[in-house]
């Protein structure tokens, strides 16, 4: 994964026109790498491999890639601090990092190219720096059993 800049939405339309330009469609969707056979495309530290990824593709002969792209929305954000706030273990400095986050809200944190041939999936993945921490403070959450207090769990009754 290379990280480009704070913001990928300039990456996304980059990719969109050089898909468009070569003349293959886009499948708007996200390929869960641990759900499927997937070979991960390595930049080598050049942030415009994607291209050679995606002419890859066509050479293949693929009609279409898959692309993804996320965005990060202050309802995820807010749910994050909530988990983490309830979160047993958490502590002041997990807080301010997810409230640091907040100025990345409508930014474009992650993009993510697929094709498939013969039965594998082909990736290309980029993300911006604070997306890692974004992810590792999502991990955080988790591990820490960061449930919202207001929210009924499964077994309890209304």
């Amino acid at each position: 994964m290379s990280a480009a800049s704070d913001d990928l939405s300039t990456l996304k339309d980059d990719m969109i026109a050089f898909i468009e330009g070569h003349g293959m469609r886009r499948f708007h969707g996200y390929v869960d790498f641990e759900e499927v056979q997937c070979v991960m495309w390595k930049d080598g530290e050049n942030p415009e491999s994607w291209k050679d990824f995606v002419e890859l593709a066509k050479s293949a002969g693929t009609p279409f890639l898959t692309m993804d792209a996320w965005v990060l929305k202050r309802e995820d954000l807010d749910e994050l601090m909530k988990r983490l706030e309830n979160a047993e273990f958490a502590n002041d400095d997990d807080l301010e990092e997810a409230r640091w986050l907040k100025t990345y809200i409508g930014k474009i944190g992650f993009v993510q190219l697929g094709w498939a041939y013969q039965g594998c999936v082909f990736l290309y993945e980029a993300n911006a720096s604070w997306y890692e921490r974004y992810q590792r403070m999502v991990d955080l959450a988790e591990d820490f059993g960061g449930i919202a207090i207001d929210e009924p769990g499964p077994d309890e009754e209304d």
